[in-house]
């Protein structure tokens, strides 16, 4: 059986659901490549089909879909686990403000775009995630947008949350927060054995948390155990095993006010795959 190449972040929720994966224990899933990059990365790389399954932002998935196929699991989309734009002073909003963001496709950026609407800040920069904390603390941005585990550590640095996107997006449309996303290569994988494979992986992953802890600490960026502990149990949740009808109605919610504001390329709705 010829291995598939794989992407995904090594963020703690990632190497959590794919341990078993990567590990060849999931029963009848042929070997995988594993390709660790950060979410902004693999959003430019999915783009020219670079992998046979690849996690993404949600909000690229108007770049991708010509190519990728969405998987209905192992992603990321809940509630409470939302983006934070964090800042080191009193200020209230982002007049003439510098703003430092993790990518120009990821969700984060996305939603931070739809929440400041016409109040747009001065400058943005696109920097690698891990360089935002501690530049917004030495004034070398006015603010910065964050995600993955910096949730639970931005107190660290001194910094403030200006604003919870996520608590946002909650209030403003009720739903859950798309942010990860996983595809499937259309023409080299098919889409429902990638499923059960996910599927199968997240589950021995709830099942026996302790066998992939090794796997999870070798990756994580931040060392924390406390912290990679927090962090699974926040972003896999019960749409990483099924969006469900909620997931797909949250996803399509951010994509089609994303296409209305002329932030992305419209497409259709999308749906659950049929059983």
């Amino acid at each position: 059986m010829s291995s598939l190449s794989v992407a995904y972040s090594p963020c703690p929720n990632d190497t959590f659901v794919f341990h078993a994966l990567a590990h060849g224990l999931v029963p009848g899933a042929p070997p995988v490549e594993v390709t660790f990059a950060d979410v902004d990365v693999t959003n430019t790389a999915a783009e020219q089909g670079d992998f046979d399954l690849v996690k993404v932002s949600y909000a690229a998935l108007p770049w991708l879909l010509d190519t990728y196929e969405l998987l209905p699991c192992g992603g990321a989309l809940g509630r409470g686990c939302g983006p934070l734009l964090l800042v080191n002073d009193d200020r209230t909003d982002l007049t003439g403000a510098t703003v430092a963001v993790p990518g120009d496709r990821t969700t984060a950026y996305l939603l931070f775009r739809l929440w400041a609407g016409e109040k747009q800040p001065a400058k943005v920069e696109v920097v690698p995630f891990h360089e935002i904390m501690p530049g917004v603390a030495a004034g070398r941005w006015d603010a910065g947008l964050v995600i993955h585990e910096a949730r639970f550590t931005y107190q660290n640095h001194g910094l403030r949350s200006l604003v919870d996107l996520g608590e946002w997006w909650e209030s403003d449309t009720g739903l859950p927060i798309p942010l990860g996303a996983i595809l499937a290569r259309r023409g080299t994988v098919d889409p429902a054995a990638a499923t059960a494979w996910i599927r199968e992986s997240v589950r021995q992953a709830w099942a026996d948390p302790a066998a992939g802890r090794e796997y999870v600490a070798a990756h994580a960026q931040e060392m924390d155990p406390a912290v990679a502990e927090q962090h699974i149990a926040l972003y896999v949740n019960e749409f990483t095993a099924d969006l469900g009808d909620e997931g797909y109605r949250a996803i399509n919610a951010l994509l089609s006010r994303a296409a209305a504001a002329g932030y992305t390329p419209s497409v259709p709705a999308l749906t659950a795959p049929q059983a």
